[in-house]
């Protein structure tokens, strides 16, 4: 069957939705969508307006309140629900949740941002060492794995609107992009890039100087897939137009 799985950062659920998610939701029409930063606990999320789409939900909200946190919306009913990766620090921040079904995985991953500091960016590269650790394993006993999320990081420089000003910034460091190209050796495609290799597609702009209207973006959100599944890929595009945050959501349809 063919299957559509969305990936968005919305920067706050209800946020989100007050902007009109649910509207984009019911015309995109997903059979999976993963978002990430709700910013929300379980029961401040409006299910019913997912439920009357078809959707149930699965979250895994960060232990502070108003931050971070992962949820899946999906109409197909998974066989297992797994929050966390197994590590107190990171799931103390709900940052990732799996959905297993028949013969294929999703991973819905919000990835740190080392932005803020030194210490969050030693947290980050921390995080992503660990994150390899773990995908490596998992994927002895869930071989067709589908990793959503943001990631914040741009892999090359056609992923990002001015490398050579961002070169130091975080999201765009040497050791950033080192780990995503070892990530995607290790047995992964970026889906997006693989079907589509033009500039000034991006996923995530700043608020500031008006960086959404010029395009200056980041590409920093990705769907990508287990080698094993590269030859049931049909389409992936970013959805530039939908604005409920300071990212769009990308949609990747497979045929499983």
């Amino acid at each position: 069957m063919s299957l559509k799985i969305a990936t968005y950062n919305v920067n706050g659920i209800r946020s989100a939705m007050s902007k009109g998610l649910i509207d984009w939701v019911k015309a995109a029409n997903p059979d999976v969508l993963c978002v990430q930063e709700i910013k929300s606990q379980e029961d401040q999320i409006d299910k019913a307006a997912f439920e009357a789409l078809g959707y149930q939900t699965y979250a895994f909200p960060a232990q502070k309140k108003g931050y971070s946190g992962v949820a899946v919306f999906s109409k197909v009913a998974p066989k297992h629900v797994e929050l966390g990766i197994g590590e107190e620090k990171y799931d103390f921040e709900g940052r990732s949740i799996r959905l297993d079904f028949e013969g294929w995985s999703v991973i819905n991953t919000y990835f740190p941002s080392g932005s803020s500091g030194d210490e969050r960016q030693d947290f980050k590269m921390e995080f992503l060492d660990y994150y390899q650790n773990y995908i490596n394993e998992l994927s002895k006993e869930f071989p067709q794995l589908i990793i959503c999320g943001d990631y914040n990081i741009c892999h090359r420089a056609i992923d990002i609107h001015n490398p050579v000003s961002n070169k130091n910034s975080s999201g765009f460091l040497p050791e950033e992009r080192e780990w995503m190209e070892n990530f995607l050796e290790s047995g992964y495609i970026d889906s997006f890039r693989s079907l589509n290799s033009e500039p000034h597609n991006y996923t995530w702009w700043s608020y500031r100087a008006g960086a959404r209207s010029k395009n200056l973006g980041w590409r920093i959100d990705y769907i990508c897939i287990s080698n094993k599944l590269s030859d049931k890929l049909i389409s992936s595009r970013i959805l530039p137009d939908a604005m409920h945050s300071d990212h769009c959501p990308m949609i990747t349809e497979l045929n499983l």
